[in-house]
């Protein structure tokens, strides 16, 4: 349990939500529901074993957080409690309910025991991949995936991996439960993008051959793309996509855009996401409470080049 102020409200309330829903409980010492709902709220935090996180605010001591919360929500008796998730207030409620009614309440909002597991075990597995354990790392995911199956970026990374270790099929039984939704998720449509790349690779032309055929007839766009998909394949981007511009520069239009669906899902391969405290200060919305905002993730001069160089050639 954590006491909210101005000064770490964004830390311990805006940003901490990233990492798991914040339910803020706004009280006053002169309440007697207050006092009957604070220990409750406790008591849940424990049973919730780290589902979700409780914070309270002393609305005597932080009018100026208490007041844009009570506008925000039409509020204006206490106690009052906010759930907080990835940097918003998403629902909250009025007064000292009973405990099967708080349950309820959470239930629809905190993450299932099944679905924390799964959590973990993604961030673990990203640890290990940052060390370079990319078998534990592959272990942890396939795990990740097993216990939350709507876990979309345990899969997304598993897949991933799959992708880069050259295990393809098994890669494309992971992402098929998931294709439906790539029109909607740039992270799953660009491993689509690797994924028929990769299995097309495998039956490619070689290089050479690949090399005469483009040198013979620069508008030999089947070829190009043949070998910008060996080198999308074999995970080298930039190569791929030098030779995709090639044909995006000669005919934006070939073959239902596909050159340029292909250089724009490679380049969200490369896009690192952004860090979770930059996220949160995206998401604050009207609680400029401390008008701070953290700062952007860096940029990516390589990936940043090559955005530069698809507007040049669309434009």
């Amino acid at each position: 349990m954590t006491d909210i102020t101005i000064q770490n409200f964004e830390q311990d309330l805006i940003n901490e939500s990233m990492r798991q829903p914040v339910l803020l409980d706004i009280w006053a010492p002169w309440c007697g529901p207050c006092r009957t709902l604070g220990p409750l709220l406790e008591k849940l935090e424990v049973a919730y074993a780290g589902r979700f996180k409780l914070a309270k605010l002393n609305s005597d001591d932080q009018p100026e957080i208490a007041g844009q919360l009570s506008q925000a929500f039409g509020v204006r008796s206490i106690p009052f409690c906010v759930l907080f998730d990835r940097g918003q207030p998403v629902d909250g409620f009025v007064g000292a309910l009973p405990e099967a009614q708080i349950r309820a309440f959470l239930d629809r909002h905190v993450p299932s025991a099944d679905e924390m597991q799964a959590e973990e075990e993604l961030e673990e597995a990203q640890a290990l991949a940052a060390e370079g354990d990319a078998d534990a790392a592959l272990d942890r995911l396939q795990q990740a995936v097993a216990i939350d199956p709507g876990n979309d970026a345990a899969r997304c990374d598993y897949v991933k991996l799959l992708l880069e270790r050259g295990q393809v099929a098994q890669a494309r039984q992971a992402w098929e439960p998931v294709a439906g939704k790539a029109p909607l998720d740039a992270r799953i449509a660009a491993l689509g993008h690797w994924l028929d790349a990769s299995e097309k690779a495998a039956t490619a032309r070689g290089a050479d051959e690949l090399a005469a055929a483009i040198a013979a007839n620069k508008r030999d766009f089947d070829a190009r793309f043949e070998l910008a998909q060996t080198h999308f394949a074999a995970g080298r981007f930039t190569a791929a996509m030098d030779e995709l511009l090639e044909i995006i520069m000669r005919d934006k239009a070939w073959n239902g855009e596909l050159a340029r669906k292909a250089y724009v899902a490679i380049l969200e391969l490369m896009t690192k996401p952004a860090p979770k405290a930059a996220a949160a200060a995206e998401a604050k919305g009207t609680l400029e409470v401390t008008g701070k905002s953290a700062a952007p993730a860096p940029a990516d001069p390589v990936v940043d080049q090559y955005r530069r160089k698809l507007s040049m050639a669309l434009f």
